[in-house]
C-alpha cells in the first residue's frame, strides 16, 4: 500500500512548526493569564493550533491510500513571486497597490479563466486588508506611494 507520504510530511513539518513555536514562546514569553494576555499568549496559542491542525492532516494520512501526485510548478513559482512581491513592494509603492497587484499575481495561474472575478477577489482583499491594517489596528504602513 502506498501511503498519503504528502499529507504526512506537509502534517508533520506543520506540527513541527507550531511545537516549536509554542515551545520558543513559552520559553522566552511571559504567557500571562486570560485577564492580562502576555506577550507569549497568542504565539504559544498559535503553536499549539498549528501542531493539532498537523495532527489532524498527518494522521490519517498515514492509512489512507494515495497515488504519486506531480507538483504545480506554475502556481508555486505564481504564488512564491507574488509573496516577493509583496514584500519588495509594500514600502515602496504602499499597502493598497502592492495587495491589489499580489493578488492578481497569485490569481493568474488559477485554473478559473476570466479576468472580472480576478479584479473583485483583488478589490475585496485590498479593502480587507486596509480595514484591518490600517483602520482596525492603525499600523504605521505607506497607504499608497504618496504616503511614504
Amino acid at each position: 500500500m502506498r501511503r498519503d507520504i504528502d499529507d504526512v510530511l506537509w502534517g508533520g513539518i506543520l506540527a513541527l512548526l507550531g511545537l516549536g513555536v509554542a515551545a520558543y514562546a513559552s520559553v522566552q514569553y511571559d504567557m500571562g493569564d486570560l485577564r492580562r494576555m502576555g506577550p507569549g499568549f497568542f504565539p504559544i496559542v498559535l503553536g499549539v493550533v498549528l501542531f493539532g491542525l498537523g495532527l489532524v492532516i498527518g494522521l490519517p494520512a498515514w492509512w489512507r491510500k494515495a497515488e504519486a501526485k506531480p507538483l504545480a510548478w506554475r502556481e508555486t513559482l505564481a504564488v512564491a513571486a507574488s509573496l516577493l512581491f509583496f514584500g519588495f513592494a509594500l514600502d515602496r509603492v504602499g499597502l493598497l497597490l502592492t495587495t491589489a497587484i499580489t493578488v492578481l499575481l497569485a490569481s493568474s495561474v488559477a485554473p478559473h479563466k476570466g479576468i472580472l472575478w480576478r479584479v473583485v477577489l483583488s478589490l475585496v482583499i485590498t479593502l480587507l486588508a486596509a480595514g484591518v491594517f490600517i483602520l482596525a489596528l492603525q499600523m504605521p504602513i505607506p497607504v499608497g506611494p504618496w504616503s511614504r
